[in-house]
């Protein structure tokens, strides 16, 4: 009995065709605009805080929140910039577009706090940092996995608050302007993947398909449908997933029953090919990941906030002249990184390796674990220095002067930055590389939104533990993150932070041990292998 697939496998094919440019000549000019976006996201976010409370009169954890609310925005329309990636524009097309939108508002983020009058300035300056958010939704999930595309798949190869506020924020929307017409130079040399078709249609297909054929046994003697992929001359070729035991109740949407081998075209809601059921299958099981890992950007969003407060009360003068910016701090966690990736790559996975075999020094799920773990050092620390700064102030009587300098050096807090700095390097580098690789292909730009979307939440989750801990100790009569930040408890706060960060790491332990990595058959033909003693169902045809 012959089932028409022919039409599936032209759109799989389509999709795997690559043109032939792209390589560092390329990618360098990719590269620069992930540098501008970066400079921009990070310059505003870094002084956000400090510009709400100090020009717009917020309270800090009025501001606070805020400040975690827009990161939150930011990083959860990635997921919606996915969509539309993968499903319409491309993501060439997706990142053009974000970035006029990103720069559009820039400049008028530089315009709301200059020109614009006092009485509307509140409201414009909000309404362009969501024009931004909308902006980021589409740049983030598409210009590392564009940049990406341009290799083959195996090869190897802040601004100052003591400038103004419009110079410093003109300065950004220069450098995106700048970062837009470098990749509209590079037009020419990237190569372009076209949009593969929506991945959600791929998972509610096979969960439709499943859940029609839930009475069905899941193998007995039935055939199971493998759908062949056709290839062309110099198209890389097809990778097979291999079957995995993990949610087996999907098993059945691949399964032919008697009622799909009666009918010659296949019904896609019906009947999916083992491929498709074990790419949900992929997607499905980053999901328990995903949800142990939203605690991390929780502590991570205190250096934008809380961190950057601690750091305006203390003694940061350099010379009678100069004093350091409190959220030019925050490079610390840049320069972090910058020095010890090349560390971890040179030397952790080189001593690594030699006790553990691993070709990485140790695996994905491990290096997002030591970052977890670092993470409740992150405020154990943390609470030691703000609990040593409250003591200071409270013996120079500066308790109730919460804009007075407290004699205590702005040292103090390298510590705990240099060590958020550190857990980046693992956790979020980490997701970033776990949600590439476990991705199936035609996915991927939804895998870096999803990865994205865990520093989202965790954003909103931040928030929402902000107001929680007003309404219960305010309750009992100390409010521990009052505008008085001498007279608050912020190193309670910070207590209560490391006890959370200790149980998600036990949950993030006991998760990633039952985690199952892709599978990948190595056979030149896929569909070769039988699933146990199943018989194949090789291009519409029963076998």
């Amino acid at each position: 009995m012959t089932h028409n697939s022919h039409k599936d496998t032209k759109k799989q094919v389509s999709a795997q065709q690559k043109p032939s440019r792209g390589g560092w000549n390329a990618a360098i000019f990719i590269i620069f605009v992930e540098l501008a976006e970066r400079f921009a996201f990070y310059g505003l976010g870094a002084n956000l805080i400090t510009y709400l409370t100090n020009v717009l009169n917020q309270p800090i954890s009025t501001a606070a929140k805020n400040v975690n609310t827009w990161a939150g925005v930011s990083y959860l329309f990635p997921l919606f910039g996915a969509f539309v990636a993968d499903s319409f524009l491309g993501r060439f097309k997706t990142i053009l577009l974000a970035s006029v939108i990103y720069f559009m508002g820039m400049v008028l983020l530089t315009l709301s706090v200059s020109v614009i009058p006092l009485d509307y300035r509140k409201a414009i300056f909000f309404v362009a940092l969501y024009i931004l958010s909308i902006g980021e939704g589409g740049h983030k999930p598409c210009v590392q996995t564009f940049a990406a595309d341009q290799f083959d798949e195996d090869s190897l190869e802040d601004k100052k608050d003591t400038i103004g506020w419009a110079a410093g924020i003109g300065m950004l929307a220069i450098a995106l302007a700048v970062s837009l017409t470098m990749f509209l130079i590079g037009i020419k040399r990237y190569r372009k993947q076209g949009p593969l078709g929506s991945p959600l249609t791929t998972v509610a297909q096979v969960l439709v398909a499943a859940a029609r054929k839930w009475r069905v046994a899941e193998c007995g003697s039935y055939n199971v449908y493998h759908a062949d992929v056709l290839h062309a001359v110099g198209q890389p070729k097809t990778r097979t997933l291999t079957h995995t035991n993990q949610l087996r109740c999907l098993d059945k949407a691949m399964i032919i029953d008697n009622l799909d081998a009666m009918r010659t075209i296949r019904d896609p809601w019906r009947l999916c090919s083992l491929n498709q059921v074990e790419e949900v299958k992929l997607v499905l099981r980053l999901f328990p990941i995903w949800l142990s890992c939203l605690m991390f950007p929780i502590i991570m969003s205190q250096i934008n906030t809380y961190f950057t407060k601690q750091g305006s009360t203390m003694h940061r003068a350099i010379t009678p002249h100069f004093t350091i910016p409190p959220a030019s701090l925050q490079a610390l966690v840049g320069f972090t990184i910058l020095f010890n990736i090349p560390l971890y790559d040179r030397v952790f996975v080189h001593i690594t390796r030699k006790f553990t075999g691993h070709p990485s020094g140790i695996t994905v799920l491990q290096r997002i674990g030591i970052g977890l773990f670092l993470s409740i050092f992150v405020m154990v620390v943390s609470a030691l220095v703000e609990a040593k700064r409250i003591n200071i102030a409270k013996e120079y009587n500066l308790l109730d002067h919460p804009k007075a300098i407290v004699p205590m050096k702005v040292w103090w807090l390298l510590p705990q930055y240099i060590i958020a700095g550190l857990a980046d390097i693992f956790t979020f580098v980490g997701l970033q590389e776990l949600f590439y690789a476990q991705m199936p292909e035609a996915m991927r730009s939804l895998g870096a939104a999803l990865y994205l979307s865990v520093t989202g939440v965790g954003n909103f989750i931040s928030s929402a533990i902000i107001s929680m801990v007003q309404a219960i100790s305010s309750r009992n009569g100390e409010e521990w993150l009052g505008d008085n930040i001498n007279r608050a408890h912020l190193d309670y706060f910070y207590w209560v932070l490391a006890g959370l960060s200790s149980l998600n790491f036990c949950v993030y332990v006991w998760i990633a041990k039952c985690f199952v990595y892709k599978k990948v058959e190595e056979d030149d033909v896929p569909g070769e292998k039988e699933l146990g003693a199943i018989n194949e169902y090789v291009d519409g045809e029963i076998i």
